[in-house]
């Protein structure tokens, strides 16, 4: 069985909650960068990774890499590198995605063009034919230059990890759902506590915690490019991941996983999309504007993705929402409450600084995951599995 490395790109700000999640899976982390964690593994860990790992955006097979400052440069160290150990001859390949940073060689395009031709060039000599028929299974690839060096992968995911398969219908501003289960994951929320999102819109906070209060893998119900690479990856290691998660799943489960929002048609949306992630009987969604957000209940959490004011006409409104989602919080006895907004003021306006404050990148958006910590529960009223609560993951890990 071979060693293979991986690269699980991630939002900025979150790679310590992906490189526990990678080992908790049982591979070994080789480095963690600025948005991305490289790992490696067996053929399996390609299937694994991508069914169970909840906070990366995909999966990346690492072909090799390479520095270049002409394109000639590029061209020759693309042919050299093994393409026929990864590409059949009837393979259909292209360059999905190139990037540049602080490198010479900065056009995507021509990146694109240069190392398509250089592959062209090294499967036509290797299998011996004049053209690539390219009628065969997808091989995309992506190429990241970072100060003259390129990192150089096959995409074995195709749609972004964050594409569950259960978000049909989506809000206005939705938050991606692989940022919302590493949110989750950052705070020291169990399944036996109180979660409630008074700002749901699609429903995407409550799922995420459903899934991963059920230990529902994300990726169980949706396919991957790499399932049709039948020369690199057998069949039969689709099948055992799947069948793996399928075991470990236990939706027989009590919870308390509340949606709030004021969009009645948002609600119902919120609704299927927890009915399509086969979490429905988890989740408690209902239409209640912020003003009536109150709950008896002692040491839960509020996880949400307030409004932003991402419309000029809608900052205005911006100091009066944070009012008041700051005098609803201070009337939640003993509750805790995490935020990620990109509004700068949030603070100020909540009427308290919090205890942590993350920067994340949410895109090439700015935002900060506030975190406001309440109380612990005494012991005696702790279930068991919450014993040893903490914030285990910490800034940098």
């Amino acid at each position: 069985m071979s060693r293979i490395e991986l690269v699980a790109p991630c939002h900025f700000g979150l790679e310590a909650v992906l490189k526990r999640e990678i080992q908790d899976l049982g591979y070994e982390i080789l480095q963690v960068e600025d948005g991305k964690v490289t790992f490696c593994g067996d053929e399996n860990a390609v299937c694994r990774a991508n069914i169970f790992l909840r906070t990366a955006e995909r999966i990346l097979l690492k072909v090799g890499k390479l520095k270049a400052v002409t394109f000639d440069e590029l061209f020759e160290q693309i042919k050299d590198l093994p393409w026929e150990d990864y590409i059949p001859s009837d393979g259909k390949f292209w360059v999905a995605k190139a990037s540049s940073v602080k490198s010479r060689l900065f056009s995507p395009s021509d990146i694109q063009s240069i190392v398509k031709k250089a592959i062209v060039e090294r499967l036509k000599n290797i299998y011996h034919i004049e053209w690539v028929p390219e009628t065969g299974a997808e091989y995309p690839i992506r190429i990241s230059f970072m100060k003259d060096e390129a990192l150089v992968c096959l995409d074995t995911t195709g749609l972004s990890l964050h594409k569950r398969g259960y978000r049909s219908m989506v809000s206005k501003a939705p938050i991606k759902e692989t940022l919302a289960a590493a949110l989750i994951m950052l705070t020291p929320w169990k399944k036996d506590r109180i979660l409630v999102d008074p700002f749901c819109g699609s429903g995407t906070f409550p799922i995420e915690a459903a899934m991963i209060a059920a230990n529902i893998a994300p990726g169980m119900n949706r396919s991957f490019t790499a399932e049709k690479w039948t020369n690199l990856l057998e069949r039969k290691w689709w099948y055992q991941a799947v069948d793996e998660a399928n075991d470990l799943v236990d939706d027989n489960i009590e919870t308390d996983i509340q949606g709030y929002d004021i969009d009645g048609e948002i609600i119902k949306a919120a609704r299927q999309n927890a009915r399509d992630a086969g979490v429905e009987h988890l989740i408690h969604f209902q239409q209640r504007p912020l003003s009536q957000l109150s709950h008896p209940k002692k040491y839960g959490f509020l996880i949400s993705n307030p409004p932003y004011g991402e419309r000029l006409e809608e900052k205005s409104q911006l100091p009066g929402l944070y009012t008041e989602i700051g005098e609803r919080f201070q009337n939640l006895d003993s509750w805790s409450m995490y935020l990620i907004t990109s509004y700068e003021d949030a603070e100020k306006y909540i009427g308290r600084k919090a205890d942590k404050n993350r920067k994340i990148y949410n895109g090439m958006l700015k935002t900060y995951f506030y975190q406001f910590s309440g109380p612990k529960p005494p012991k005696g009223n702790r279930q068991e599995g919450n014993a040893h609560e903490k914030d285990h993951i910490r800034d940098g890990q």
